[in-house]
């Protein structure tokens, strides 16, 4: 397309788009012509194949969404009325809704501005008498410090539960996530990497854990998870304790194993398209890539960081050419519900939310697609190192190597 049109192509790039082919929709249907709507087998299996990519020792439960898994691993943790919880003020507010849905109450911390996670020097010192746990997130194409984490837990006596929603597939030092958090929370929801169009995993240490996370995710009752694996309904059960309508249905779980079948494509497909964008935009004069490699990394979002007075503009520009940019997020103490909360400094927080834009990342996005990206974020940056052709038009940097061909 010409670096200087205004009008909107008939196709425009979304910034998410799920990976749903064939073989999603055969698993949909089979599940439904099965008939068991509910809790079954496929969730059974789900959860095996969760192990099984995971790796480890760590036992998955899953439930419907991934603020489901954030709020029964509070629940698991132990946090409740009166605790704190330190969580970054950059996150989703699955996180801090959680929190309060336990009862706690959030206290929020800046982030490292390189990684844009949690700064482990920051959390620390945020730590107070009523202080049981650290909400870790992985960002983007960075994963937190999660050594840092864990040895800070242990020194002090917390719970780390470890939101992994951007970073299901990726390891740190052979370790895939999930395989080795105190808590660790799974998100498969309509945007992530890997969908089930909604789900949740909670990723627990021991079966104690599995059997009242079990019970939890179906309003406490006692029946054993077995029955509804075999289709079959408990007509005599106990209940002891609060529990939620979290389940997980058999639709979803099926669609989320032809999901996992797949995940090796996914990630490699991610990661080509994050090379891409750090390889063209880092040489970009007013454009901030993320740092580092993504080899081990399946990343959910890719995001640059540009001057906050051009930041709108460079919007406008984007969605001028039909590609569909977002903000993750707007910070967590800007918020009216949370601005009482007890922070930290957060002047890395406020620096980056006002910078970040993120682009679009699909898996198996086609790589004319990532360029096309590329292209619009350059010609609004650099409008004139745009080619002249032919007909006298400027060409964008796509139509520039189509005509040098």
């Amino acid at each position: 397309m010409l670096a200087g049109a205004s009008s909107v192509p008939l196709h425009p790039v979304p910034i998410y788009k799920a990976l749903m082919e064939c073989e999603e929709l055969d698993a949909a249907s089979e599940a439904l012509r099965r008939g068991w709507l509910g809790m079954g087998e496929y969730v059974d299996d789900f959860e095996q194949a969760i192990e099984k990519a995971v790796g480890g020792s760590r036992r998955a439960v899953a439930v419907s969404t991934g603020y489901a898994a954030l709020h029964l691993g509070m629940v698991i943790a132990g946090i409740g009325r009166g605790d704190e919880v330190i969580v970054p003020s950059l996150t989703h507010l699955a996180d801090v809704q959680a929190i309060r849905a336990a009862g706690a109450q959030p206290v929020l911390c800046d982030v490292d501005d390189v990684t844009l996670c949690l700064d482990p020097g920051r959390a620390a010192e945020l730590i107070g008498p009523r202080t049981r746990g650290i909400v870790t997130m992985d960002y983007g194409c960075h994963l937190a410090d999660h050594r840092a984490f864990a040895a800070l837990a242990a020194d002090r006596g917390l719970r780390v539960i470890h939101d992994a929603a951007h970073s299901f597939g990726a390891s740190v030092d052979d370790h895939a996530m999930g395989g080795f958090s105190d808590i660790c929370m799974l998100s498969f929801d309509p945007v992530k990497a890997l969908s089930c169009i909604d789900a949740g995993v909670v990723m627990v240490k021991t079966q104690e854990d599995v059997l009242r996370l079990r019970e939890l995710r179906v309003l406490g009752a006692s029946h054993a998870a077995e029955l509804a694996y075999g289709h079959q309904r408990a007509w005599s059960y106990d209940v002891t304790e609060d529990g939620f309508r979290y389940h997980l249905s058999n639709v979803h779980a099926a669609i989320g194993l032809a999901q996992l079948a797949k995940l090796d494509r996914i990630r490699s497909s991610r990661q080509a398209a994050c090379r891409t964008y750090r390889g063209r935009l880092g040489a970009v004069e007013g454009v901030t890539v993320p740092d580092g490699e993504v080899d081990d990394l399946n990343p959910f979002l890719y995001y640059v960081r540009v001057d906050a007075d051009r930041r709108e503009a460079l919007r406008e520009h984007m969605a001028g050419r039909g590609i569909e940019t977002g903000i993750h997020w707007v910070p967590i103490h800007r918020l009216t519900l949370f601005r009482g909360c007890r922070r930290g400094d957060l002047s890395v927080t406020d620096r980056a939310a006002d910078e970040i834009v993120s682009l679009p990342l699909h898996s198996a996005m086609p790589a004319a697609l990532v360029h096309q990206v590329c292209d619009a974020v350059e010609s609004f940056f650099q409008p004139q190192a745009a080619v002249v052709g032919t007909n006298g038009h400027r060409l964008s940097s796509a139509d520039q190597r189509r005509y040098s061909a």
